[in-house]
């Protein structure tokens, strides 16, 4: 099982996420997104890393990507994105198999709910998707697919509160799991943090999940 610590870090609270991203290039965990489970039938993979740290209300995700295509069709929060470019980050709590998506393309369009599985779910409100906060590198419009070579980043600020969390007593650690894919591009992928044992592409599997320890 892959593992990592999500380090504390004071000064983020303090700061707008276009200024985050110099703090959590000192400070923060840094981990690649490079496990292609599927590589018979899906042998792309990207460059993509993130940064990881909290502070006192939120969890803190910088993504980094690299590679063919870019793609930003949904444009409004609830719309699928994992079509387009996206990032996606998976937890549960220790002791439950209930867990919640975060799911966000290119350009910071969200996809998130609470699932009791892949079928049955519950998506957040409108005033829980204004919670998270976003920034990317890349205009905030929609546009149909880009051929060539891309980079871009994402950097969003995920309240504890949406995971169900106490941010002023949160668990030792819970379990999680970091996706990149494009279903709907020219070079679709599948690529994670921690290995999914499992046939065919499934990213709702929370008993593959990686351990998040604060």
């Amino acid at each position: 099982m892959k593992n990592l610590n999500v380090p504390f870090v004071k000064s983020l609270d303090k700061c707008d996420l276009a200024e985050v991203v110099a703090i959590m290039e000192l400070h923060a965990r840094r981990e690649s997104i490079d496990v292609l489970n599927w590589a018979n039938d899906f042998p792309y993979k990207p460059v993509v890393a993130f940064d990881i740290a909290r502070g006192a209300k939120d969890l803190y995700l910088h993504y980094f990507v690299r590679g063919l295509s870019l793609k930003a069709v949904a444009d409004e929060d609830g719309e699928f994105v994992h079509p387009d470019s996206c990032v996606e980050f998976f937890m549960r709590k220790e002791g439950e198999m209930k867990y919640i998506n975060f799911e966000f393309n290119c350009i910071g369009t969200c996809l998130a709910a609470r699932h009791e599985s892949r079928e049955v779910s519950e998506p957040l409100t409108k005033q829980e998707y204004k919670s998270i906060r976003r920034y990317t590198t890349l205009q905030r419009e929609a546009f149909a697919e880009k051929k060539g070579i891309y980079s871009w980043e994402l950097t969003v600020a995920i309240p504890f509160s949406l995971m169900g969390l106490d941010a002023a007593n949160l668990p030792v650690k819970i379990y999680g799991n970091f996706y990149k894919c494009a279903d709907d591009t020219e070079n679709p992928h599948y690529v994670t943090w921690s290995p999914i044992n499992l046939p065919r592409p499934n990213y709702h599997c929370p008993e593959f999940f990686g351990e998040i320890s604060f």
